[in-house]
């Protein structure tokens, strides 16, 4: 009788948009004492509208099992188009944002997931309405921005709970809301409030008459006037309350309310009672679980992982008896982070520690969810096993340095095993490296012993090959370039039985400089012997100067390949020309002075005779005179 004694006028208009395929959906079902409204809008990328008239028909379905009010039917309906799109069979996963109305023709209750909306008008003011289920709606929340700005953010469709969803649903769901005659309930997708306004909408549903229809199509009508580039798939339901049902009984009814009242009060009361002592034990419980809760972080601080598993196992305990999930979640996290370490601790209690590195490793990631308050301690714990599996590697570095006979170098690896365990306290691994020195300073004993006989046969190998040198080194200074080789021949086969091949290559160098010297020594010789020849040919023709020259020429070269014999003989033969053209010179000297002397005597010679003539002029002038008498 409540659906033929109200009116409730619903009309919609759905459209596809710029889009080939509409993915919303409107549908509703009217019983006798119960009405039902769903709106839905598919999420997919691709095109499907399978996700929304899935999601409405699994409510619709839902609803007629038990056609109610009750805001467990509305939760239960709402999880139905969640369960209904996990398991549709798919490319990929379905989902969609849905919003569902009951009503009794009395009342009504809205359940919604996702961003479809709902607006309720009453007298041209909104009083009841949705909230989208997404990031900009909480941005918005928390910058007090308006809701028209809603439209145009990013994050708008970025949801956080929606049908499909699966884990972690949470649906939303109003209280008991009464109806009154006037009453106007819109529903929409995002197609329209991405163009159209809150105001601008609100604007609309004021002015409406007694038909949905007309309002619908101003609706479109403004839709279509903003001719909005991206016209996605729109859809808007109006459902108009002309008349609510009234009930017939409702004067007995308020008597029996009264009664019943008067009932529920002395209930209540019971009920206060009990609930104070429910709280009293429910508060002694919280009590207890938030004292082991800190004794379990306190054990923690002081790394005594026993005890803080003790007090973590009665505070999951506590929580699970006062069902709170958050904190039986939280403290879960706490008592797997304190199992990883208490593994970890005894396989590092155990000295397998590559084990325990790993285990300390999970612990630190099991850290993350438990507030990183155990990454001290396992940092602490991962830097002493860095150090002690450091030790061993430098004791297993030695081993081998030592079995290649590299004493020096293995020495050292074991000093650093045992220095570094020093530092960090590891007496296993301090005693490890100095048992490795031990053994390693026996080893290199018996090795020098044996090594000493072929290093003094080696030395006296080396003195002499040295000495062989110094020997050639000494001819080829002497220029002796044919000794210096037998010398470098001999020095070099010492050499290269030894297996120096850095002396031996030096040897070699000087053999073979000796042997270009030696080469050239003997042409020049042959050139000093040309020069002799040329020289005793101008001795020969008298040309002494001519030969000198030549001489001297022979003599440079000789003294330059340092052939003091040969420097010698034409030192003789210098000294032989010398005498010669001394001889030669104090002849010419000798025929000189008798030219002149000769000249001498016949000029002496001429003036005695013309003295002569002059003196027997002046005696005949004298005889002649005395003869002749003047008186």
């Amino acid at each position: 009788m409540r659906k033929q004694n109200s009116s409730f006028q619903t009309d919609f208009i759905s459209e596809a948009g710029i889009d080939l395929t509409n993915n919303d959906y409107f549908a509703y079902v009217e019983y006798d004492k119960y009405a039902c409204y769903v709106i839905a809008d598919g999420l997919n990328e691709e095109p499907d509208p399978m996700s929304a008239s899935l999601a409405s028909q699994a409510v619709f379905l839902k609803f007629q099992e038990h056609p109610s009010m009750s805001r467990q039917t509305l939760g239960a309906c709402l999880r139905a188009a969640d369960k209904a799109l996990c398991e549709a069979e798919s490319r990929e996963l379905l989902k969609a944002s849905i919003t569902v109305v009951i009503t009794d023709f009395v009342n009504m209750r809205y359940g919604y997931l996702g961003n479809t909306r709902l607006r309720h008008y009453r007298k041209g003011f909104v009083i009841n309405q949705s909230h989208d289920m997404s990031l900009a709606n909480e941005d918005a929340k928390q910058q007090r921005l308006p809701e028209d700005t809603l439209a145009e953010h990013e994050e708008r469709n970025n949801l956080y709970s929606y049908a499909g969803q699966g884990r972690g649903l949470a649906p939303t769901i109003s209280q008991k809301i009464k109806l009154e005659n006037g009453d106007v309930i819109a529903l929409y997708t995002r197609g329209i409030w991405e163009v159209l306004e809150a105001k601008e909408l609100d604007s609309i549903f004021v002015e409406a008459v007694d038909s949905p229809q007309e309002t619908l199509k101003e609706v479109e009508k403004r839709i279509l006037e903003k001719q909005p580039k991206q016209l996605e798939n729109y859809t808007c339901a109006a459902i108009f309350v002309n008349k609510v049902f009234l009930d017939p009984n409702r004067k007995r009814t308020i008597k029996k309310v009264i009664i019943i009242s008067i009932a529920a009060v002395l209930i209540m009361a019971i009920l206060a009672l009990a609930f104070c002592f429910f709280r009293y034990q429910r508060q002694k419980q919280l009590d207890e679980l938030n004292r082991r809760y800190t004794n379990t972080i306190e054990y923690i601080q002081d790394s005594n992982f026993l005890r803080a598993n003790e007090e973590c196992t009665a505070a999951l305990a506590a929580a699970e008896k006062l069902s709170d999930k958050k904190r039986i979640s939280q403290i879960s996290d706490y008592q797997k982070l304190i199992e990883a370490i208490n593994a970890a601790d005894e396989a590092y209690n155990s000295q397998n520690y590559e084990a325990a590195r790993t285990a300390y490793l999970t612990a630190m990631e099991r850290s993350r969810y438990a507030d990183r308050i155990a990454d001290e301690y396992i940092d602490g714990r991962l830097e002493i096993i860095t150090a002690y599996l450091s030790v061993f590697d430098y004791i297993q570095l030695g081993d081998t340095l030592a079995a290649q006979g590299d004493y020096e170098r293995a020495e050292e690896k074991y000093l650093e095993a045992k220095n570094l365990a020093t530092r960090v306290y590891f007496e296993a691994g301090r005693q490890d490296a100095m048992n490795s020195l031990d053994d390693l300073y026996v080893s290199r004993n018996e090795t020098e012993q044996g090594e000493v006989a072929a290093a003094q046969s080696k030395a006296s190998n080396e003195v002499s090959a040295a000495s062989l040198v110094a020997e050639g080194d000494s001819a080829f200074a002497k220029g002796d370039y044919s000794t210096a080789n037998v010398y470098y021949a001999m020095a070099l086969e010492k050499y290269e039985e030894l297996g120096d091949t850095a002396h031996a290559g030096l040897v070699q160098s000087k053999s073979e400089s000796s042997s270009q010297k030696a080469d050239a020594g003997i042409l020049k010789e042959q050139e000093a012997e040309i020069y002799l020849q040329i020289g005793s040919d101008h001795e020969a023709a008298g040309e002494m100067l001519d030969a000198k020259k030549q001489y001297l020429f022979a003599k440079n070269i000789y003294r330059e390949l340092q052939l003091d014999d040969k420097v010698a003989e034409v030192d003789g033969l210098l000294d032989l020309l010398e005498v010669s053209m001394a001889a030669n010179k104090a002849k010419a000297e000798a025929e000189s002075f008798a030219a002149e002397r000769e000249a001498a005597a016949a000029q002496s010679e001429a003036a005695a005779q013309t003295e002569a003539a002059a003196d027997d002029g002046k005696t005949a002038k004298n005889a002649i005179g005395p003869g002749v008498s003047t008186q």
